[in-house]
């Protein structure tokens, strides 16, 4: 039940590919709080712990704290910028803009767009860039993301578009998961596996990664393998379905072209080469293949360890062989099935905004499809040249081939490889426009201009998920101060761009006055409709109205159809000249950057449970970081011996490009020589300054921008590195809680002291309300190392921002050996509470003093212990341990306990778990890991004499 006074909005999560439906409510123009939507048919009412906690990032005092709300303009670089009117920052824009391309051509401006971006935002992006500027450098950050997974599809089933559906999970026998961890990356769909799995306990699941993933522990044969083999074992399992008969040679020969290429590759992949190859067992293989072969549907579902690789579309396509080779897809339950990274991934291809598509899945290089979008358009032509895209995009701006960079709802100076590249494109280009709605990006602090715009709740258009289904967007509340929609802002600077570049509006048909007559999104989403009639994803049959009263749509849907259709090619007829589906015949290639003597590890990365991207959003709940608190390096434990290194023991990490200092922790996840480090980790989070004063700018310092020649997607999945333990002996940590509506200021105040440290990262903790069912308590955590003691006033300054000063401070300093410490304290009902610390120098005493402030403990009986370098706690304390449930702020230990009374097997005693602590009852995103526990502590065997 919603309040009598509240509002509900139907719209989507904006994070995973999944595509959530949600349900928004808001009062007097300010989002409440958040609820799945039962009749969406991608989540039928479940949320993981990220969209269930959208109103918590939607809050008023996180809005106030992050957003930017207005123009604002730096009138020099490295200064800081001043609010502009809109007319004139967008007039600014143009100016510069048209300057530019009067000079130096089309050619010498980029625009880099995002898969957050709605349907209709991409669609005007890339009709500015390709219809009126006239030139195809329009990418996003789908190219890190998806593009080997389109390259893919095409190069084998002759178009970009999934064949299968989240219905299959129900249908399938066999789910081969690899290159994906989506327990972590998608929580709501890892739910309907589970579901699948207990409706049919028969069903075999594959999971093939480096890493023992939350989804390989569910897994019923887990391979292993070293990172970049994906090729050698899909050519090894089609080798040993050749032999053993598992082939469907009717299909191959029905519907398919192409196969005795491959056969002639893969006669060469005997088992035992492959075990080799790949680090597994020839039995593991075996079995592996027979699964595959012999299931009557057989799933595949994969992502960016697929996707994320200097060979991507191989690795993608020899994956379909396997599906073609079988006949296993077209049917229920089978399928090549690529999971969507982004929110609009799908939206975002669907109209070609990227640098060598076109609308409706046209390619750039076809003259016929290009004539066909210059007549719809009504332009002359659309431009022949591949654009640049991502990697290339930011290569020639920092080589000043590109002057103009202008950037749309994405952070490259996160996420993109090689930052060090990246971060002198950004210092070199003349002029660069961030159109963003967070104002606290590593990105907008190279902006010449920035331009707010809309974010989730406020914005109004569509999306395409993973199963190629369209969702309507509607706005719940009004947009934030001065923002503006996405495509509002193309269309104007369109419009602008027209009056002060007539001599491209020249080629337009005579009744065409301008590209951007748009008023409304429905407008734009009209245009790209027509767009797809005849196309294989023909949407002509859909409306806005449509998908308001009937509810989110597959595609195609083409003009007389009711419903869209849930499964592809069923008929066996493919979108290829000879409507026959093409194996590809390609070579295994190992990873672009081999391991060698000095770089001797494999750097993985790759998401946590409860982050998204560059933590833009989901960064500013202290809630969020309970399951992983801080930046880590996860590594084998016995790699950890061998460096004489603890957990929280900080280690320099080096690649060709770049250095990071960051704790490692030890995990039996990690294969021996090789090491894992999320993603979301840039210099928000994690900074410093390396040996040669550099500054670090987060784990993309070390990946290689290295791309797939047929995808131009970079291997951000696998960086050689060199990992040695880092001696900082001088260490700092600063603990405090504070209002809500300070936390995330504090933590930009903080930024600029970061680099004035070897090692440092600063994270909020703690928990939001009304959500669980407290008024809710936020704390930033700054943690610092250096060679030698900071000075006084750096630290001083330090505790000044987190509030630690006054008559109720307690203090102990000793210049000589650098020794400091501080405590905050408050008085409760409870007794003294610690409220705030700082440690410097000796912090060993962080084990006792920091649960004491995150677990809110009694503190009075610990008084001159607090300010004693290397005492032990008179009492000892109770630490409530890491927490693995969000929603519930449940812990492994509560956990542990709980379980020595939860008998019965798997199932029974997550149920009962589940019903004495509530863990997994909510969003369901911390049961993989439940299992895991439940498989780590056994009930002890009791016999009878």
């Amino acid at each position: 039940m919603i309040p009598i006074s509240a509002t509900q909005t139907r719209a989507t999560c904006p994070y995973c590919g999944t595509g959530c439906g949600v349900l928004i409510e808001s009062v007097k123009g300010k989002i409440t709080n958040v609820q799945g939507d039962p009749d969406h048919p991608a989540n039928f009412g479940r949320l993981c712990t990220k969209g269930s906690t959208l109103h918590l990032t939607a809050a008023t005092s996180v809005q106030q704290q992050t957003r930017l709300l207005k123009p604002m303009r730096r009138n020099a670089r490295g200064t800081a910028p001043t609010a502009v009117a809109w007319d004139d920052a967008m007039n600014d824009a143009a100016d510069r803009f048209a300057a530019i391309i009067r000079e130096h051509g089309p050619e010498a401006v980029g625009f880099y767009g995002s898969g957050q971006l709605l349907t209709e935002d991409y669609y005007v992006m890339n009709k500015l860039v390709k219809g009126l500027i006239g030139t195809n450098n329009v990418d996003t950050n789908s190219r890190l993301c998806m593009s080997s997974a389109v390259a893919g599809y095409k190069a084998t089933l002759g178009s970009d578009a999934p064949p299968s559906c989240y219905d299959d999970f129900q249908h399938a026998q066999t789910i081969f998961i690899v290159g994906a961890n989506t327990a972590y990356a998608h929580p709501i769909l890892f739910r309907r596996i589970e579901d699948a799995k207990r409706a049919n306990p028969a069903m075999r699941m594959i999971v093939a990664d480096p890493r023992k993933t939350e989804t390989a522990e569910m897994a019923d044969l887990f391979l292993p393998i070293l990172p970049g083999t994906d090729v050698a074992l899909f050519h090894g399992m089609l080798h040993i379905m050749l032999n053993e008969g598992l082939v469907d040679m009717g299909y191959v020969a029905r519907h398919t072209q192409g196969f005795e290429a491959l056969q002639a590759i893969v006669r060469d992949f005997t088992p035992e080469a492959v075990a080799s190859a790949c680090g597994i067992s020839q039995d593991d293989l075996l079995k592996a293949a027979r699964w595959f072969g012999d299931s009557t549907a057989t799933l595949s579902l994969y992502c960016q360890g697929l996707n994320q690789s200097s060979s991507g579309t191989d690795k993608n396509a020899a994956l379909i062989n396997l599906h073609l080779a079988t006949g296993q897809i077209g049917k229920a339950g089978a399928g090549p099935f690529s999971l969507t990274g982004q929110p609009n991934a799908m939206g975002g291809r669907e109209v070609g905004g990227m640098a060598n598509l076109l609308s409706a899945h046209r390619d750039l290089g076809n003259a016929d499809h290009r004539a066909e979008v210059a007549h719809l358009w009504g332009v002359g032509d659309v431009p022949s040249k591949p654009g640049k895209t991502a990697v290339e995009m930011f290569e020639a701006a920092a080589r000043g081939e590109i002057k103009a960079l202008w950037i749309a709802c994405t952070n490259p100076a996160q996420s993109m490889p090689d930052q060090a590249t990246v971060r002198k494109a950004l210092e070199k280009a003349e002029f660069v426009v961030v159109q963003e709605a967070f104002a606290t990006t590593a990105t907008c602090a190279y902006a010449d201009l920035l331009l707010p715009a809309t974010t989730w709740g406020e914005k109004d258009g569509t999306v395409t998920n993973s199963e190629r289904r369209i969702s309507r967007i509607r706005a719940a509340i009004p947009a934030a101060g001065e923002s503006r929609h996405d495509w509002a802002i193309f269309a104007d600077f369109g419009r602008r761009l027209e009056e002060r570049l007539p001599e491209l509006t020249g080629g337009y048909r005579r009744d065409v006055t301008t590209l951007f007559p748009y008023d409304t999104p429905e407008s734009i989403w009209n245009e790209h409709r027509e767009s797809t009639r005849g196309r294989d994803l023909d949407i002509t049959g859909l409306s806005y109205q449509i998908l308001e009263t009937t509810g989110p749509q597959q595609w195609p849907m083409p003009d007389g159809q009711t419903t869209g259709k849930a499964r592809l090619y069923e008929d066996g007829l493919y979108p290829t000249p000879s409507g026959r589906a093409s194996f590809s015949a390609i070579r295994y290639e190992p990873v672009a950057e081999a391991r060698d003597a000095r770089f001797q590890y494999s750097l993985n990365t790759g998401r946590l449970r409860d982050q998204w991207h560059g933590m833009s959003r989901t960064g500013t709940l202290g809630r969020l970081f309970g399951h992983v608190s801080e930046p880590l390096i996860d590594m084998n434990p016995q790699d950890m011996t061998r460096l004489s290194l603890t957990d929280g023991d900080l280690v320099q990490v080096t690649s060709r490009r770049g250095t990071v200092i960051i704790p490692a922790q030890g995990s039996e996840a990690i294969a021996p020589m090789q090491a894992f480090i999320a993603m979301h980790w840039g210099e928000e989070y994690l900074s410093g300054i390396d040996a040669e004063g550099r500054p670090m700018t987060g784990v993309n310092a070390l990946t290689v921008s290295t791309f797939c020649p047929k995808s131009k997607q970079p291997e951000l999945k696998h960086a050689a590195v060199k990992i040695s333990k880092a001696q900082y002996p001088w260490r700092l940590l600063a603990v405090a809680w504070m209002p809500q509506d300070q936390a995330l200021a504090v933590r930009e105040a903080l930024k600029p002291l970061m680099s004035a440290f070897a090692f440092t990262s600063c994270v909020p903790f703690g928990r939001e309300g009304p959500a669980d069912g407290g008024p809710g308590k936020v704390g930033v955590l700054f943690r610092a190392a250096a060679l030698e003691p900071a000075s006084d006033a750096l630290v001083e300054r330090i505790e000044l921002l987190l509030n630690i000063g006054g008559d109720d401070v307690l203090r102990y300093q000793d210049r000589q050996r650098g020794q400091r410490r501080a405590m905050r304290m408050a008085r409760t009902d409870g007794g003294l509470k610690l409220d705030a610390f700082v440690l410097a120098g000796d912090i060993s005493a962080e084990a006792w003093i920091r649960p004491l402030l995150q677990d809110e403990l009694a503190a009075d009986a610990y008084g001159r212990a607090l300010l004693s370098p290397g005492s032990t706690p008179p009492v000892a304390v109770q630490s409530k341990g890491r927490q693995v449930c969000t929603c519930f702020n449940v812990t492994e230990p509560a956990i542990v306990e709980a379980l020595g009374s939860c008998p019965g097997n798997t199932d029974e005693r997550l149920a009962s778990l589940q019903g004495q602590l509530k863990c997994g009852t909510n969003c369901g995103s911390c049961i993989p890991e439940l299992r895991k526990l439940i498989k780590l502590h056994p009930l002890p065997v009791t016999t009878t004499s």
